[in-house]
């Protein structure tokens, strides 16, 4: 695990207290694109599910979870696909 699988991980740990975290490091399928760093580590997937998501719409936990993230975004995480979910949705 690099560092901004780590830093992710504990923003989110932090910020929601998930009952489940679930993040995969995409970036070698993207690996000679233009916006594909070398040293790896620039796109993401991540599943999040935490009571802070219920009641809320797709779009509000999304962007939730890149305000978040935002110092990650604004850097060298290039892409994140962000699936939340509130207890008991799958």
């Amino acid at each position: 695990m690099g560092a901004i699988f780590e830093a992710i991980q504990h923003k989110l740990t932090e910020a929601f207290s998930p009952t489940r975290l679930e993040i995969e490091d995409d970036s070698a399928r993207h690996a000679g694109h233009a916006s594909a760093s070398a040293s790896g580590e620039s796109h993401f997937n991540v599943i999040i599910q935490a009571q802070a998501f219920a009641g809320a719409p797709k779009v509000a936990r999304q962007r939730m979870v890149y305000r978040t993230l935002a110092e990650e975004l604004a850097g060298p995480l290039h892409a994140l696909s962000v699936k939340a979910l509130a207890p008991g949705e799958d």
